[in-house]
């Protein structure tokens, strides 16, 4: 028997098993996600609320006041030069955690305070050639939210977790 027959009859059913396969989508639910709280000693937003009272005795009414209505008071950040030392990262090749100084609400220096990627000189040379673009990205943004560099994306990950960690502690 000559194998042309065959592997014409085995493309064409297994072309027929794929096109007849059918795949549903996943469905994901993430449940119920705990409500943001402010880090303890940071500088949030202090809340108050204002509420109306009953008439006083002799007919006169209070003054009116918004009921219920929440009034947000602010603390204007220090103007003073401070900083601060984000939580170890761990990237997956390693650990690293930044320090970020600042300078009222400007941040002013970027800097990588530890890192241990475990000997791995693969690790070691991306951790080299990435994190100074990445302090540069962070000064530039001015924030965590920084593009990241092509090819550290471990890297990129556990930079921006300490730094914005490091800007949590300092009310940023």
């Amino acid at each position: 028997m000559k194998p042309a027959p065959m592997v014409i009859a085995g493309t064409v059913i297994g072309l027929a098993g794929l096109l007849s396969f059918n795949s549903a989508a996943v469905k994901l639910s993430l449940g119920a996600l705990p409500a943001a709280t402010a880090p303890p000693g940071s500088t949030a937003p202090a809340t108050t609320t204002t509420t109306t009272t009953a008439p006083r005795a002799g007919g006169s009414t209070p003054p009116p006041t918004t009921a219920g209505v929440p009034t947000t008071t602010t603390t204007a950040a220090p103007s003073a030069a401070r900083s601060a030392t984000g939580t170890a990262a761990n990237y997956s090749y390693g650990i690293l955690s930044v320090k970020v100084s600042v300078s009222g609400t400007n941040i002013t220096n970027i800097s990588i305070a530890s890192i241990d990627d475990g000997g791995n000189p693969r690790s070691a040379y991306i951790d080299q050639a990435s994190l100074p673009l990445l302090e540069q990205q962070a000064l530039s943004a001015q924030s965590a939210n920084i593009q990241g560099v092509s090819g550290a994306s471990y890297t990129t990950a556990g930079f921006e977790q300490s730094l914005q960690s490091a800007l949590s502690k300092l009310g940023l």
